[in-house]
């Protein structure tokens, strides 16, 4: 189904821009040090799915693979108690810029002090890996508040599209019968 989106994309271009007050963790966040094309396609899926993710879908395994093996790219996955609550995905790219390129929570976990502290976390892994600007891109099919989290953690908006994307025909649902 055809669908009209708007899409931010916001950038940081000074690491001194990012809040001097950090946000209190209340998660283990850690890095994944081994492909493992299952456990990325989980988090794609379960983070992804109310905000209709579906790209990286019909990939294969090979797929995932090589996404995960590119020079630059990293995971990190913040853990409550152990289980998995959120990840966001870094790619450092050819031009000295880091993208955020994936980053959310699982839908469980939205709403309860994850987020911002989350986020501030991707942004200090995106400085580590170096360059001169750390961006992402989000759209209106994301969770109301993603726009707002990242201008209030520095971000500023840099470029603003509508694009006509074909959208599934059916919910994205990590299984049958999980949207509600």
């Amino acid at each position: 189904m055809k669908q009209s989106i708007k899409v931010w994309h916001v950038e940081i271009k000074d690491a001194a821009r990012i809040p001097t007050h950090p946000t209190p963790r209340i998660y283990t966040l850690k890095k994944l040090t081994r492909s493992l094309p299952e456990f990325n396609r989980f988090l794609y899926v379960a983070v992804g799915a109310p905000w209709q993710w579906y790209m990286r879908l019909t990939w294969t395994y090979d797929q995932w693979l090589a996404c995960l093996d590119r020079p630059g790219g990293e995971t990190w996955v913040a853990y409550d108690e152990g289980t998995p609550i959120g990840y966001f995905e870094l790619e450092r790219q050819a031009d000295d810029c880091v993208e955020i390129a994936y980053f959310g929570l699982i839908a469980d976990f939205i709403g309860q002090g994850f987020g911002k502290a989350l986020l501030e976390d991707a942004i200090a892994n995106a400085w580590r890996l170096g360059g001169r600007r750390v961006w992402l891109h989000t759209c209106s099919l994301d969770h109301p508040q993603a726009l707002n989290n990242y201008l209030a953690r520095g971000f500023k908006v840099f470029h603003e599209e509508t694009v006509i994307d074909d959208l599934p025909d059916t919910p994205i649902q990590p299984w049958i019968g999980a949207n509600k």
